[in-house]
């Protein structure tokens, strides 16, 4: 059986391509697509794919007869490649009798009621959220054996675009500030893939929320990225994104405890993976993105 990674060249994508070695079991192999050029893992077929072309999902699907698909592509705000792109995929990977594990985002909700649970209905507030919205919709609607999976912010052992950005504002290369009302669960890439694997690799449908257990802001995930990698937090600048006409949610966290309950993979929470101490929130306790 071949299992397909859309995307394999990203963030994501191409820790799901590293892991795909240990998922790999006998006469199970892996493919991968990639936009602008392949990524470099051994053992695996690399294909072009440019999501916004309307047939190129279909052309793909049939020169490789993929068992399982995972479509870890991350197009933005781009409502082709987002929105569209996952409709086709849907649809396409349905009529084939593909299984299908579908990333999504915590983007898709507003953060009105802060905790969400993996019933909770999408309700966003920005393009990409409204794209990623529309996507989990349709997958959902003509594909209901597939899985999605609602993640949040991405983190690595360097190579996240939120880690990046850390290192870029302490040493004065950017402009902008941490925010300390921007709350979020942070998951690492390892967690996050294998967690993805497992569902790869299972017939578990529905919706799964595989965000980390802590709830940290934007500023206090900077001060742990800062501790790791030997950088003083002091060198942050931290604000009010309330303070700003950025739009976008606040405070989201993704309840997972029903996914945990199905699942065997761990997935840790930032103050674990990040090695440190967050500083404190004021409010007496860990914040928590479980609910408990």
């Amino acid at each position: 059986m071949t299992v397909l990674i859309i995307g394999g060249s990203g963030f994501l994508g191409a820790e799901l391509v590293r892991q795909a070695g240990g998922a790999n079991g006998p006469g199970r192999i892996t493919a991968a697509t990639y936009h602008s050029r392949p990524g470099g893992a051994a053992g695996v077929s690399w294909h072009p794919l440019d999501l916004r072309e309307p047939h190129g999902v279909d052309a793909v699907l049939d020169a490789l007869a993929p068992g399982t698909v995972i479509n870890a592509s991350s197009g933005g705000a781009d409502w082709r490649v987002t929105a569209d792109a996952s409709v086709r995929l849907a649809e396409a990977s349905a009529r084939r009798g593909i299984r299908l594990v579908h990333v999504s985002s915590d983007a898709v909700f507003s953060g009105a009621d802060v905790r969400y649970d993996e019933t909770a209905l999408p309700d966003p507030v920005t393009p990409y959220g409204a794209a990623k919205a529309a996507a989990e919709t349709a997958v959902r609607l003509l594909h209901p054996a597939a899985a999605v999976a609602r993640t949040s912010l991405i983190i690595g052992d360097g190579g996240s675009a939120h880690e990046r950005v850390v290192r870029q504002l302490a040493a004065g290369e950017r402009d902008g500030a941490l925010f300390t009302d921007d709350v979020r669960c942070p998951v690492h890439v390892t967690d996050l893939a294998a967690a993805l694997w497992e569902l790869a690799l299972s017939d578990l449908a529905g919706v799964f929320h595989l965000g980390g257990p802590d709830a940290v802001s934007r500023y206090e995930l900077g001060v742990l990225v800062a501790r790791r990698d030997g950088i003083d937090p002091a060198l942050l600048p931290a604000g009010l994104r309330a303070e700003t006409d950025l739009p976008g949610a606040l405070d989201v966290r993704l309840d997972g405890r029903v996914s945990r309950s199905r699942l065997r993979t761990r997935l840790r929470g930032a103050r674990e993976f990040l090695a440190g101490t967050a500083p404190s929130t004021g409010q007496g306790e860990r914040a928590r993105c479980l609910g408990e």
